[in-house]
């Protein structure tokens, strides 16, 4: 007879969402293992000036290549659902506050010319990032987990796909009329995540989403246009656009 504990190790091991979950929390871990690896390396103690300038490089590139990439694929997917629903609404805008410090923190590496300046802003930068991930761990992950229609094993092959240069299939037309009302809404900013500046998609609804118009420019204040195809009295269709942020 199998115990309780057998029975919870094989219902864990089964269970798409917990595995999604720690897929998502291996990435963030090696990410962070690589990042630490290379500020430790570049702000050595005593380092000749030619080895820091070239530690330095190193530690820029990996910066604007894969820890950019990282940053932007968790917000086109995690961040992006989590956007549209109330439950995590808060949640991602300080998050998202906290990817504009660490992009911050990676422009100073780039002017650092002392070993100080570089050592602050690197060591800052890992900081953010440390605590990024554990609150991805502690709040973000189990909340998407349970939000009304968000699968996270999706949301976790979204991200790989993006990580490995992969491209998210966008569906020319959105119907969410079957959908129930308190799913929409993350389902509709995950589609809208997907975009790149000048793709859009169609939406189609039962009623004028009004609401949802005031939602995305909260979220996304001038990167959207959104344009009335039908208005009822049945159905209605927008066309949603990303655009760029204006500078």
């Amino acid at each position: 007879m199998s115990s309780a504990t057998d029975i919870h190790i094989l219902g864990t091991e089964d269970d798409p969402a917990r595995r999604a979950q720690t897929l998502l929390l291996d990435r963030d871990a090696e990410m962070l293992a690589d990042l630490a690896a290379k500020v430790e390396l570049a702000t050595g103690f005593g380092l000749p000036l030619a080895r820091r300038e070239e530690t330095q490089d190193s530690l820029v590139e990996f910066c604007s290549s894969r820890l950019r990439r990282h940053m932007e694929a968790t917000d086109r997917v995690l961040y992006a659902v989590a956007a549209g629903a109330e439950e995590t609404r808060l949640l991602v805008r300080s998050l998202r506050l906290q990817h504009e410090m660490i992009r911050s923190r990676v422009a100073r590496l780039g002017r650092a010319d002392t070993a100080d300046e570089l050592n602050e802003a690197a060591h800052a930068g890992l900081t953010l990032l440390r605590c990024c991930a554990e609150i991805e761990r502690l709040l973000l992950l189990p909340a998407l987990a349970e939000l009304p229609g968000v699968d996270l094993a999706d949301l976790a092959e979204d991200v790989v796909t993006l990580l490995t240069w992969g491209h998210l299939e966008i569906p020319e037309v959105l119907d969410v009329r079957e959908i129930p009302h308190g799913r929409r809404h993350p389902r509709i900013f995950g589609i809208y995540a997907r975009l790149a500046p000048g793709e859009s998609f169609v939406l189609v609804n039962n009623h004028d989403p009004k609401p949802l118009h005031r939602q995305f420019q909260a979220t996304y204040p001038d990167q959207f246009d959104w344009t009335y195809l039908e208005s009822g009295p049945a159905r209605w269709r927008v066309r949603i656009t990303r655009t760029l942020p204006e500078a």
